[in-house]
């Protein structure tokens, strides 16, 4: 009579029945734990691939953008800037400031020496040979011959001191007296205290 082989009941909890069945599931769960990650990293290049190709295509179409409205792009940092091309204004050059040369002292012609004389207060407005008031304070003069209007220098021989006068008078008619200047003039000279002194005289050519 045959025995009958007693086989461990499936639903049993036996330590024997667990290790059979874990060792039975086991490699299974491990190559589907391996597919999982391989697929869960393949996905996270596939995004980080999408966001660059995504970030290069808004890079692209700003470059588009600013080259469809300016005609230069330039890169500013880490962007573009457009660049607008205008026409260069043109200055006119600003004028040279002309200097002006000093002008030369006046050429004067020596018309000789002699005495000089004044006259002041006793003549003053009193009508001189010109037609014009006698002012002592004037730089006036009088001559025997000279146009008038005519300038001289009449320079003090002794003191160098010298006076341009306007001849507007005729005189002197005392001694050998060449001219008679006014008070002013006589005083610019030092010719008031001792009345005369011997002067030379200039023509002022202009």
């Amino acid at each position: 009579m045959a025995q009958k082989t007693h086989s461990p009941d499936r639903n049993s909890h036996s330590p024997e029945a667990v290790t059979a069945e874990t060792g039975h599931h086991m490699p299974k769960r491990r190559e589907r734990l391996k597919a999982f990650m391989r697929l869960k990293s393949q996905n996270r290049v596939l995004m980080g691939a999408s966001g660059a190709l995504g970030a290069i295509a808004l890079s692209l179409g700003a470059v588009l953008a600013v080259s469809d409205n300016s005609p230069e792009t330039v890169r500013l940092g880490n962007g573009l800037a457009s660049v607008d091309a205008e026409p260069v204004t043109q200055y006119e050059p600003l004028p040279v400031k002309q200097v002006s040369s000093p002008q030369p002292a006046p050429s004067a012609s020596d018309i000789g020496a002699g005495q000089a004389s004044y006259y002041g207060p006793g003549f003053e407005g009193r009508r001189t040979a010109s037609g014009e008031r006698f002012d002592p304070n004037d730089l006036t003069a009088a001559h025997r011959t000279l146009p008038m209007g005519s300038r001289v220098r009449v320079t003090n021989s002794q003191t160098g001191d010298s006076v341009v006068v306007r001849i507007n008078d005729r005189g002197p008619f005392h001694g050998n007296r060449v001219i008679d200047l006014s008070q002013g003039a006589a005083r610019s000279i030092g010719l008031i205290r001792l009345g005369t002194a011997n002067v030379r005289l200039a023509l002022m050519m202009r």
